[in-house]
């Protein structure tokens, strides 16, 4: 019975120790945008490093002599370098609303 007693003001206790979290702040959805801008684009290097290096090591086997007579290379994709990590830049600042007509007197 007490152990019913116990779980009962736990659960009782826990849900009402639940707050909502606060809207994520403009600052905030900018730095994970900026995360997932790089995330990305070392995802682009990491397929062009690995792109090179499977063509060297097929450049490399087919040197070898181990390839056999019907090995032939296959025509892929070229290699693309994404180039350097550019930040994002920040927005251009808004144009200025229209002023508002002068009231006549």
């Amino acid at each position: 019975m007490k152990a019913i007693a116990i779980i009962l003001m736990t659960g009782v206790f826990s849900v009402s120790a639940q707050a909502k979290l606060p809207a994520p702040s403009d600052a905030a959805k900018a730095a994970a945008a900026e995360a997932a801008a790089k995330t990305a684009h070392a995802g682009k290097v990491d397929a062009y490093l690995l792109c090179k290096y499977q063509d060297k090591t097929a450049a490399h086997y087919r040197k070898s002599g181990k390839a056999g007579k019907d090995d032939k290379p296959v025509a892929t994709a070229p290699c693309v370098d994404p180039g350097p990590y550019k930040p994002a830049t920040a927005a251009a600042p808004a144009a200025p609303a229209p002023a508002a007509p002068a009231k006549k007197s």
